[in-house]
């Protein structure tokens, strides 16, 4: 069936985005957690279903998962200037702390600041398993689907490496080709790309190649600075998988033992990164603004703007693929499989490392139990939660 509705604009895109950013604490399975609130449950761009195929392709990709499925909506949506717009209205307000915090370390040593990001992490716990139960109702509404969710959950606590994502994302493919083709599934198929973006995704695709291997030969042959830079930030997204917190471990190896960024400065940004709403990458911004031989402002923009390239190029290049092939019914088990198992990836997360590494106390659990019921039955917006959680984190420390 077409889509009858009136697709949304740049501006609106843009505007909804620039929303999530500011309000969207707790790193990329919080932020899955509030795309899911904002697109399937509040404005219904996109089913559970098709959601969760988002998710799930974006695991497989290079680059931040959570910001490569806000780009994806947006693509869906409006082609390339709705992908612009999400990204650009998700990532400004963190990438502009960032720099902020390059010019001004001495604030992150703040106790203030530290009783709000603790707070703030207790409202991501919440928004994450509001999320998950959704997602769980929707998602695995059969024995089998639970099976995966559960194996699932149980694989990434035992093995909770960021590499093991896409490998458990792959066996559960398999196993929704397997065990769900005889079972119904409800899933929409997802809207027709754009056609703007079908146009342009083998120059994508060629364009992420030849970028990844020519910009190394020409920092090689022109030692300038701001050549350097945008090689070592764009080969860093052409290559990480797992999503922003295993950039900062490659990053940090790159720069640190060059002497190119200090090593309590990187850790200082590492810990500003954390409490900032919005993707992790953009502590690029952070880390550009301190390199030597460019300036600030223009090193923390150009590394922004080359870590996050990738990402762009190689998602305009294969979500058109994604949904011809979603429309076939096996393919349409196989995301089956892979919906369960993106349910069980948010559990685990749920469990470790949000859980682990925000609540401590019995006060700390109330706040989150509150938050969760608050988003559960009273519906209460995130922005809300996040406000009251600053505020409750600030108060208590």
């Amino acid at each position: 069936m077409a889509d009858s509705r009136i697709k949304p604009g740049f501006w609106v895109i843009f505007s909804i985005f620039l929303k999530l950013g500011l309000t969207s604490f707790g790193g990329p399975a919080a932020h899955i957690g509030y795309f899911r609130h904002e697109f399937v449950s509040k404005k219904h761009w996109l089913s559970d279903g098709d959601y969760a195929a988002l998710v799930a392709l974006c695991q497989f990709l290079p680059g931040p998962a959570s910001s490569q499925v806000g780009m994806a909506i947006g693509l869906q949506q409006a082609g390339f200037r709705g992908a612009l717009a999400a990204w650009l209205g998700f990532t400004l307000p963190s990438a502009l702390l960032m720099l902020a915090f390059a010019f001004s370390l001495t604030l992150w040593h703040s106790p203030l600041l530290n009783g709000a990001l603790h707070g703030l992490k207790l409202v991501a716990v919440a928004v994450v398993a509001h999320a998950v139960l959704a997602m769980a109702h929707s998602l695995c509404n059969s024995r089998r689907k639970a099976m995966i969710m559960l194996l699932s959950t149980a694989f990434m606590l035992w093995q909770p490496e960021a590499i093991m994502q896409p490998l458990l994302i792959l066996v559960a493919a398999v196993a929704g080709y397997l065990l769900l083709r005889e079972q119904p599934v409800k899933h929409d198929i997802l809207p027709p790309a754009n056609t703007v973006a079908q146009r342009f995704t083998v120059s994508s695709a060629m364009l992420f190649v030849l970028l990844l291997i020519g910009l190394p030969i020409a920092a090689q042959f022109y030692a300038l600075p701001s050549l350097s830079l945008i090689d070592v930030f764009y080969r860093t997204g052409a290559l990480v998988f797992g999503g922003g917190h295993v950039v900062l471990p490659l990053l940090q190896a790159e720069l640190v033992p060059t002497a190119l960024v200090d090593a309590d400065q990187f850790m200082a940004g590492y810990a500003a990164a954390q409490a900032v709403p919005g993707p992790l990458f953009s502590f690029a911004a952070f880390v550009g603004a301190l390199l030597p031989g460019v300036n600030p402002l223009q090193g923390g923009l150009l590394a922004l703007l080359a870590i996050f390239l990738p990402s762009f190029l190689i998602l305009h290049a294969v979500l058109p693929y994604w949904q011809r092939l979603a429309q076939f019914n096996a393919a349409r088990a196989v995301i089956a499989g892979v919906g369960a198992a993106v349910t069980g990836l948010l559990l685990a997360t749920l469990f470790h490392p949000l859980g682990t590494s925000s609540i401590f106390t019995l006060s700390d659990a109330a706040f989150a139990l509150l938050a969760f019921a608050a988003l559960q039955y009273l519906r209460a917006p995130p922005w809300l939660l996040v406000l009251a959680g600053a505020v409750t984190g600030m108060l208590l420390h």
